[in-house]
C-alpha cells in the first residue's frame, strides 16, 4: 500500500473513531452538545456511533499493517 494511501486511511480512521465516540456520547445523553441536536438521548445514534467507531478502528489497524 502506498504511503499516501496509508496516511489517508489512518487519518480517516481516526476521524471516524472520534466522530463515533461523539455520536455514542450524544446518543446516550452523556454529551448534550449542541443543545438543538436531534441526536441527543436517541439510542439509535449510540448504536450508529459504535458501528462507525468500529469501522474507524478497523481502518486504523489496516493502515498500520505492512
Amino acid at each position: 500500500m502506498p504511503a499516501a494511501l496509508r496516511a489517508a486511511l489512518q487519518i480517516v480512521g481516526i476521524l471516524a473513531v472520534l466522530m463515533g465516540l461523539l455520536w455514542i456520547g450524544q446518543g446516550t445523553g452523556v454529551v448534550m452538545w449542541p443543545a438543538e441536536s436531534f441526536m441527543l438521548a436517541q439510542r439509535q445514534w449510540a448504536i450508529n456511533g459504535a458501528v462507525l467507531a468500529a469501522i474507524g478502528a478497523a481502518a486504523v489497524v489496516l493502515a498500520q499493517r505492512k
